[in-house]
């Protein structure tokens, strides 16, 4: 009798242990830089059919809707620059969308960009956050030979620090190693 009582304690405190843990496995709403901003936050209704509303990919430069996010962090039409494993050079691969953002900030002369440099988990913080600075001078530098005025260009690295792609492998370090380029006010 004694023996069946501890059974059914231990079973009993399994139980709630187990409710315990996936109560708090559960997944909470994340504000978005809008919502925090007190900007309306863009809403997806449900069709019934396993998709959101269609939503435009579409924005507008300075003056529009600035705050749009087109690809990374990257405030659109900008684009984020990526690089390979531990390199801080642009890839030849990349120069034409540096291009394109150094003709948007030149052709918007009020624009002030914060370029933040990133990369994957390998490799320590420190050097981590050495690295994705070197990268977000090595961007900066492009855009001033271009004609960007340097004054309008900050940098900051996160080194490892934010990643978009939470994986462990080979596509997400490749899309967590970049240079994100954001509309300062």
């Amino acid at each position: 009798m004694k023996r069946g009582i501890l059974q059914y304690l231990a079973m009993a405190s399994v139980v709630v242990s187990l409710s315990l843990f996936a109560g708090g496995c559960a997944k909470q709403k994340v504000q978005s830089d809008k919502d925090m901003a007190g900007g309306k936050a863009a809403t997806v209704t449900d069709t019934g059919k396993g998709m959101g509303q269609e939503e435009s990919l579409a924005s507008k430069w300075i003056g529009g809707d600035s705050g749009a996010v087109l690809e990374g962090r990257t405030t659109a039409p900008m684009l984020p620059i990526y690089f390979d494993f531990d390199k801080s050079d642009i890839r030849a691969d990349q120069k034409d969308r540096i291009k394109k953002n150094g003709d948007l900030l030149i052709g918007s002369a009020k624009a002030r960009v914060r370029v933040e440099g990133n990369t994957d988990e390998r490799g320590t913080n420190e050097y981590n956050m050495a690295l994705g600075e070197r990268r977000a001078v090595t961007a900066v530098k492009y855009l001033i030979n271009m004609g960007v005025a340097e004054g309008r260009i900050d940098t900051l690295s996160y080194g490892e620090e934010k990643p978009l792609n939470l994986g462990h492998d080979e596509m997400a370090w490749s899309q967590n190693r970049r240079d994100d380029f954001v509309i300062v006010k």
